[in-house]
């Protein structure tokens, strides 16, 4: 086997690139870790979801393939570092998510060599168009793991910004597309929250 060429300069980016991305870590959500103890980092969050995607893959709406979802999902909220994490029901926050993460990936995917930071860019492009089984599928675990979070914390969340069931519904429509085999427990944990007074229901 012929070993490729050693190009120092390809692997200072890519360092670069790995020091870089260890700053999702410092990157706090609104969700609590489900002993709800603290909240939890986006680095957190995309270990989970990416887990949740081996656990679940069976829930998929159509065949997937898990490394490319898993991918999907570990590079989709890298921009979070530039543009911090939005929360889901902030609609202020929401009107300029879009671009703040667009200048973002850009810079953070322009770190690494040109070809590797194309791929990178590829692959969170593709999850934010939501158009392939592999997305939709990553999208359905993102939606699906903070409301696992609140159902353990008693609507931490839902109930620190009075949180509507209506919009929870709405949020939690991506697992109707991604895995709609697990649509009747969802809707079920909903109606379990709103009994329990964790969402509020009118």
């Amino acid at each position: 086997m012929i070993l490729p060429t050693f190009d120092p300069n390809r692997l200072q980016q890519q360092m670069q690139f790995v020091l870089e991305i260890d700053k999702l870590k410092g990157i706090l959500r609104q969700t609590l870790i489900t002993d709800a103890s603290r909240q939890e980092n986006s680095a957190e969050h995309s270990w989970h979801i990416a887990m949740m995607a081996i656990a679940l893959e069976e829930y998929a709406h159509q065949p997937v393939n898990l490394l490319h979802v898993i991918r999907l999902l570990l590079v989709h909220d890298l921009v979070e570092i530039d543009a911090g994490d939005t929360f889901c029901y902030d609609a202020d926050g929401n009107q300029s998510k879009a671009a703040r993460e667009i200048q973002a990936a850009d810079r953070l995917f322009g770190l690494l060599p040109p070809e590797q930071g194309q791929q990178l860019r590829a692959w969170w492009d593709e999850y934010e168009e939501q158009v392939t089984a592999d997305a939709q599928f990553a999208k359905a675990l993102d939606c699906l793991q903070p409301f696992l979070n609140n159902m353990q914390t008693n609507g931490h969340t839902w109930m620190l910004h009075g949180v509507h069931h209506a919009q929870v519904r709405d949020r939690m429509s991506a697992v109707q597309v991604g895995a709609p085999a697990l649509w009747p427990w969802v809707e079920s944990q909903i109606e379990e929250a709103i009994a329990a007074g964790l969402l509020r229901a009118a």
